[in-house]
């Protein structure tokens, strides 16, 4: 037992009170004495007691229930019931209760000393067994920090976390190195403060509106980022950042040389498609001749169109689409479903045409834009069943024009839709009968692209596809 153990004797004046305060205080124990439910309050609050002996009344009140709500407050303070008789109820309400025990008359000195003696060693034996497992649990904790950080900070990819606010409340090296400043530094900053990089805020910013989950950050050096934007329930969000600069420059030798093949090609092509049609003015041919040529004739023009493709989209991404004037997207919507009427007359599709009106102008290269729509709405004509329709809306909204087309066709499957913009990629539920170099969207991507804006597909297989284009409305300079 403790020296000097402080005991709070929480009883009505009886004999029992005189006898246990002279037994507690020959055995080296100090005393506090509390008659009542506010002496007892005020006694716990002024003092540490390392233990209270409560009577089985106390001014009229339950001393069992007055117990439990000290437990409640003070879980490891070891409690005595002091009980007028010894009872199977008592007993039972006191194990309930989960005081250390009861005593109850006779009683000597003896008896008194050695039940507070027992609590106090079993209080004692407990508080080591939790200090113990604390200082266990602390230093598991500790060693799974630790490893954790280590993890965390030797991962090549960045890592940034953020709470519901917005604040950084973790990021790692990596992550750290690309944005070009220190751990320290950025901790617990809103992100738009801490990492003010523009493509990561349009990250943020496209996620919170429209659930974009991936985005490309790029820097001055060249480097290039794939960012992944996952949200956190009960914290906040993720973003993961991978690089790849080294896949850019890849991409960037693949397109030199398609573009350099491409250009090397198209001129022969020409020339063959040229003699080819000359071979018809040197004589009469026969009708399997006739057909022959017919179909090498259709094939070179094939072949010239993905020339012609490619070469359009080594130009864009090379950035050589400079050209810009005002333009209206309705007007030139309008003429596109012009040209592609007979299209849509052979398959006897329904086109609606839905343009909010007054619309802002853009600042465009309406050539690029015609390009940009006569894929968008050829591919809804070519994919549409017969008798399907198609919707063509235009509507502006802070400061963009958003473009939508939507089908009725077979659909894009989930597992090929992030794909769908890349080059020569077709989806795998595009019958074989249907023409296509898988070009036309990867120019539409780099078209839009090139004029600061941003396209995204929604589908779902069997019902059609929806194709949005967001582009930046034009804003006359203030003088």
């Amino acid at each position: 037992m403790q020296r000097n153990p402080l005991i709070l004797l929480a009883l009505d004046e009886s004999p029992f009170l005189q006898l246990g305060e002279r037994a507690l205080h020959s055995a080296g124990c100090k005393t506090a004495i509390a008659h009542d439910r506010q002496g007892l309050l005020r006694a716990l609050q002024e003092s540490t007691p390392s233990l209270l002996l409560i009577g089985e009344r106390l001014r009229g009140e339950s001393g069992l229930q007055l117990a439990a709500e000290q437990l409640e407050r003070f879980p490891t303070l070891p409690i005595l019931l002091y009980a007028e008789k010894d009872s199977s109820t008592t007993a039972k309400e006191v194990l309930l209760a989960g005081l250390s025990g009861y005593i109850f008359p006779p009683l000597h000195t003896d008896d008194i000393v050695a039940a507070v003696r027992r609590s106090l060693e079993r209080a004692h034996a407990l508080g080591d067994w939790v200090r113990g497992e604390v200082k266990r649990t602390t230093a598991s904790l500790q060693r799974q920090v630790t490893d954790f950080d280590t993890i965390f900070n030797n991962i090549a990819d960045g890592v940034i976390i953020l709470d519901k606010q917005a604040h950084i409340i973790l990021i790692n090296q990596a992550a750290a190195q690309a944005f070009g400043v220190t751990i320290e530094s950025v901790f617990d900053r809103p992100v738009a403060h801490a990492l003010p990089h523009p493509d990561l805020q349009s990250l943020l910013g496209r996620s919170a509106e429209d659930g974009l989950k991936y985005h490309e950050i790029n820097f001055d050096d060249e480097r290039v980022f794939n960012a992944h934007f996952a949200p956190i329930p009960n914290i906040g969000s993720a973003i993961t950042l991978q690089d790849i600069s080294y896949l850019k420059e890849l991409d960037r030798i693949k397109s030199d040389f398609v573009h350099t093949v491409s250009h090397d090609l198209r001129s022969p092509l020409t020339s063959v498609l040229g003699y080819a049609e000359l071979i018809g003015r040197t004589g009469s041919l026969n009708e399997h001749q006739t057909e022959f040529m017919a179909r090498l004739q259709s094939s070179i023009r094939d072949i010239t169109s993905l020339v012609n493709d490619l070469l359009d989209l080594g130009r864009l991404e090379a950035g050589f689409d400079t050209r810009r004037e005002i333009v209206h997207l309705e007007n030139i919507i309008g003429y596109t479903l012009d040209v592609l009427g007979g299209q849509i007359s052979a398959h006897n599709l329904t086109v609606r045409f839905d343009p909010d009106p007054n619309l802002p102008p853009l600042k465009a290269n309406p050539l690029r834009l015609r390009q940009m729509l006569d894929n968008l709405i050829g591919n809804a004509i070519k994919y549409s069943p017969i008798n399907g329709e198609i919707k063509v809306h235009v509507r502006a909204e802070e400061g963009q024009v958003i473009l939508q087309v939507t089908d009725n066709g077979p659909g894009i499957s989930p597992s090929d839709q992030p794909r769908i913009f890349e080059k020569f990629f077709r989806g795998e539920n595009v019958p074989d009968d249907v023409p296509g170099s898988g070009l036309g969207l990867s120019i539409v991507k780099s078209i839009v692209d090139n004029h600061q804006g941003r396209i995204w597909v929604e589908s779902t297989l069997g019902q059609g596809s929806a194709f949005f284009v967001v582009l930046p409305a034009y804003i006359p300079p203030t003088t």
